[in-house]
């Protein structure tokens, strides 16, 4: 059995337990088995909710009933839960201003679907030769984005790759 998952039934150890029924009310401090004998009477399980307290709170309830509410949950809470991801744009040294505008407004898309985005200049050959062609791109880039992002990670080297990290405005930088 999981660490996690309840003491139900007859695997409740201790002597006396304080009991709540299906509908919530407090019965009181009684014995394990006749806190028992009252959840067969209810046809119900009992379930130990608090096994920390003293003595421990016991439930009687449907425990099937109850694992498969809480499997409910927790689906429809990972369901709700967003992840962000990392896109990336790329340009190059020579990018054509309606080229660099469209990969832009990829850009904007991304950063609204509050996925953060990797801008990358990437050079060929001689190119690199120039790396102030790519810095003014992507602070030109950050700038026409400004109103939708913020600047994580200003631009860096990385090999023949020149970056620019930006997160959506609305979401907290870590």
């Amino acid at each position: 059995m999981a660490d996690k998952e309840p003491k139900i039934n007859r695997r409740i150890r201790a002597p006396e337990v304080r009991v709540i029924d299906p509908d919530g009310e407090q019965l009181g401090i009684m014995s394990s088995d006749d806190a028992l004998e009252k959840a067969e009477g209810f046809g119900l399980d009992l379930v130990e909710v608090a096994p920390q307290a003293r003595p421990p709170v016991v439930r009687i309830m449907d425990y099937g009933k109850f694992k498969y509410q809480q499997k409910k949950r927790t689906a429809e809470a990972r369901k709700k839960s967003s992840r962000v991801e990392l896109k990336e744009v790329k340009f190059r040294p020579k990018t054509d201003e309606h080229d660099f505008q469209t990969k832009l407004r990829r850009a904007r898309r991304f950063l609204e679907e509050n996925n953060k985005v990797k801008l990358t200049v990437m050079f060929r050959g001689r190119e690199i030769t120039h790396p102030e062609i790519a810095r003014t791109m992507l602070q030109r880039a950050a700038e026409e984005l400004a109103d939708a992002a913020q600047v994580e990670q200003s631009t860096r080297m990385e090999g023949r790759n020149m970056t620019l990290f930006l997160t959506p405005k609305n979401v907290i930088v870590s």
